[in-house]
């Protein structure tokens, strides 16, 4: 008898389960055993849907990009293109944090079942960036920032978010100088250098945050 061909269904619900046991259990939690509890099938159903443990954390890191791109993608945009660079660095924050084990399997900071990012691996999520080169590709029209290298300018911000949120996650941020006062400062010195004033830059901070307030639902 031939084999069952592999059901997108199943293949879809053993990456889920395999993020929800990161998110309650952590790394440590994650085994095929528990995986294909959680799903209802056995644990061969690992290997019939992805061959083995690391193209299913594979898997995983192109279901976290995705799950990011479908956040950005919900954010739209306004009539300042500042905000809206803004408002997607806020995003991104916010999805790693909702998100922090699948997040840090994105960027190989959490090692399951011996598995390592290849370079392939790293380069998928750039897409990802696309929103925010264009987002201030329309600061550039806008006249809000300087013409120059507007991919280069997203990878800054990237950086500087990323590194702000890896803090955040660890713990190490206190008041006075917290996630949120580091965040907007770090926005803040990043739009100016690419050529926003300060005061425009200021509104545009604030005017995202409110803007992101507004959506939140209430307690």
């Amino acid at each position: 008898m031939s084999p069952r061909p592999a059901q997108p269904d199943i293949r879809r619900a053993l990456i889920e389960a395999a993020a929800t046991i990161l998110a309650e259990s952590g790394p440590d939690g994650l085994s095929t055993r528990q995986l294909a509890r959680e799903v209802g099938v056995s644990t061969t159903a690992v290997y019939t849907y992805f061959g083995g443990m690391d193209d299913l954390v594979r898997a995983m890191v192109h279901e976290g990009f995705a799950r990011l791109n479908r956040a950005l993608t919900a954010t739209g945009d306004s009539q300042d293109p500042v905000a809206d660079v803004v408002r997607l660095g806020r995003v991104y924050r916010e999805n790693a944090l909702r998100h922090r084990h699948l997040y840090a399997v994105m960027f190989g900071g959490s090692a399951l079942a011996g598995f390592s990012l290849t370079d392939e691996d790293r380069a998928h999520g750039l897409y990802t960036l696309d929103l925010l080169v264009a987002a201030i590709e329309r600061c550039v029209v806008a006249g809000r920032f300087r013409s120059g290298d507007a991919t280069l300018v997203a990878h800054e911000l990237w950086m500087s978010i990323h590194g702000i949120v890896t803090l955040e996650i660890g713990g190490y941020l206190f008041e006075p100088y917290d996630a949120d006062a580091c965040f907007d400062a770090q926005v803040c010195t990043l739009l100016v250098g690419s050529g926003d004033g300060l005061e425009r830059a200021r509104q545009s901070i604030a005017m995202s945050g409110a803007e992101a307030a507004a959506k939140e639902p209430a307690a």
